[in-house]
């Protein structure tokens, strides 16, 4: 394994697997849902279809996911069904039996998708909704993974500069407190970790929710996400980053083959949806496959996976800013988003390829800054994001602005415009009727 692709050719199986059961089992899951009424109604304006679409995609990629970390501990046990990468391996296992990818990375997979089947079956409060998304937060923080993402930044920046490398303090309390004593230990990075982890967590689900309004769009979106996160994923692992090399690889290489699995039954025509249970999935999965870029503290690995997931993180700034200026509420829905604007200049397939060519781009550009580290990466980001962001933003309030002028313009009086006619000069044609 000499090359990146050789890295990914010997996890390849989970890909197989994942892919397979999920191409297959998702008209089951359509079925199931068409039978028990859980489909989405043409009711509003803003969406596409003219007929109901199943819903329940999401558990079909769901299951798709979990065969395939399944095909993982197993492979751990059965030679030959996964080639692992030697250092790697010998970093994970050490000589015992440790399942290769923790089980807290499937108990957050498993609480995100339970809020979100909730939410396509019965409805569910916006509160209770987010605290099930940082409940499944709380499961990457179990592994500490935002902890180090926090550390790479502020040990060299806040630390160094308080000549505290580990911000740790220890805060004298009045009196004894059972279970502190007579002092407490704040601990900055760690808590630091967490709000980075419930800020990705929270912004990446409903990112990929907001982009999830066209056939295919976010299923193909993810999977471009994905193919650019692998590639770097690989690149770690040639070079024997960390321990994780190997559950990052796996975890990548399931959730690509699951939303392989299922483009074919989601793209246009769409027969069925992910619903909320299937964007809220990805979009954790995509934190967790950014931040876990991070895990031994190299930042810059970060930065390149959010430029590569940039079409849902630019979409969802749009949404913010655009309602901002509009004076209507963060919650409230528009159809103004870039697969809207898109949908309305090239048809629904044309828009969606239209975003899986931006996504492309983008996913280069990560990929190119994860090898290069180079300022003009960023800078082409900035420029490409800025033009993006504009264009839609003048599109979305050009309706607005007209209004604006239209209301501005002071009609002319009657008498002084060169079509009106004194009514009273007109002649009676009455009479001549009949």
């Amino acid at each position: 394994m000499n090359s990146e692709l050789g890295v990914i050719q010997g996890y390849l199986g989970v890909f197989v697997v994942s892919f397979l059961v999920t191409v297959l089992i998702t008209p089951l899951v359509r079925r199931l849902a068409v039978a028990n009424g859980i489909v989405d109604r043409p009711d509003e304006a803003r969406k596409m279809h003219k007929m109901p679409i199943a819903y329940l995609g999401g558990v079909a990629v769901y299951l798709g996911i979990m065969a395939g970390l399944l095909f993982s501990y197993i492979a751990d046990k059965v030679p030959g069904l996964i080639e692992f990468h030697e250092i790697g391996r010998e970093n994970l296992t050490d000589g015992l039996f440790i399942p290769i990818v923790p089980p807290w990375i499937a108990l957050g997979m498993t609480a995100i998708v339970v809020v979100g089947l909730i939410d396509d079956v019965t409805g569910i409060a916006p509160r209770v909704k987010l605290g099930g998304q940082l409940i499944a937060a709380a499961a990457l923080a179990i592994g500490d993974i935002g902890v180090k993402v926090a550390a790479g930044v502020l040990t060299p920046t806040i630390g160094k500069l308080l000549d505290n490398p580990d911000l740790v303090y220890q805060i004298p309390l009045p009196f004894d407190v059972p279970g502190f004593g007579t002092e407490m230990t704040l601990d900055l990075i760690y808590w630091s970790g967490t709000v980075v982890i419930a800020i990705f967590v929270l912004g990446a689900t409903n990112a990929s929710n907001l982009i999830d309004g066209l056939d295919g769009l976010l299923t193909g979106v993810t999977s471009i996400t994905m193919v650019g996160l692998i590639i770097i994923a690989a690149g770690m692992a040639l070079v024997d980053d960390g321990p994780f090399d190997g559950p990052r690889m796996i975890i990548g290489l399931a959730i690509l083959g699951a939303c392989l699995g299922f483009l074919p039954h989601n793209f246009n025509p769409a027969v069925i949806f992910l619903g909320d249970t299937g964007s809220l999935l990805l979009g954790y999965c995509s934190a967790l496959m950014i931040l876990s870029l991070g895990d031994t503290g190299d930042t810059a690995l970060v930065f390149a996976g959010l430029i590569i997931y940039a079409i849902p993180i630019i979409d969802t700034i749009l949404a913010i800013v655009r309602r901002k200026l509009a004076g209507k509420k963060m919650s409230d829905p528009d159809a103004d988003h870039l697969h809207h604007m898109l949908k309305r200049a090239l048809g629904v397939k044309g828009a969606v390829f239209a975003l899986y060519g931006i996504g492309i781009l983008f996913c280069v550009l990560g990929i190119l800054l994860s090898e290069l580290r180079a300022r003009f990466i960023y800078a082409l980001v900035l420029l490409l994001a800025s033009y993006i962001g504009v264009y839609a933003i003048k599109i979305a309030r050009r309706s607005q602005i007209e209004a604006q002028v239209h209301s501005n313009e002071k009609p002319e009086p009657a008498a002084t415009r060169p079509d009106s006619v004194d009514p009273s000069s007109e002649p009676d044609q009455s009479a001549s009727i009949g």
